[in-house]
């Protein structure tokens, strides 16, 4: 199974999982609803197909196991042992804490309170936005 279809799945499964769940209000019916008629329309099949099609293709299954060979190689392991490193490193930490600073200050600070105030400003105006 390929990653995209795998997320594809788990995106469909937290989906479903959460149409029933708890939420059995109007909105999350009409939710369900529209999912399973845009599963039930001809467009919807037809992208069913094609995606089925595009797994069970040769092209997928060359792409597939040329990424596990990667995965499980030398290479792969080097890569993965290099992102470790860098993401361990202490410039990523300090980078990290800097972004840190930075969402705080945005959040708290001075600087942060005027981009509101202007955004709210440039929302409130009324004024159309230039398309060029």
């Amino acid at each position: 199974m390929s990653d995209i279809e795998r997320q594809v799945r788990g995106w469909w499964a937290r989906l479903m999982a959460w149409l029933h769940g708890a939420e059995h209000g109007d909105a999350a019916q009409r939710a369900k609803a529209t999912f399973q008629d845009m599963r039930d329309s001809d467009r919807g099949r037809k992208a069913e197909s094609a995606l089925r099609d595009l797994r069970d293709s040769d092209a997928a299954r060359k792409a597939e196991a040329a990424f596990r060979d990667l995965r499980d190689g030398e290479a792969g392991r080097k890569a993965k042992e290099a992102f470790r490193d860098l993401r361990d490193s202490e410039s990523a930490g300090k980078a990290r804490d800097a972004a840190r600073d930075l969402l705080r200050d945005l959040r708290e600070g001075e600087a942060g309170r005027k981009a509101r105030e202007a955004f709210r400003d440039l929302r409130d105006s009324g004024t159309p936005r230039d398309k060029s």
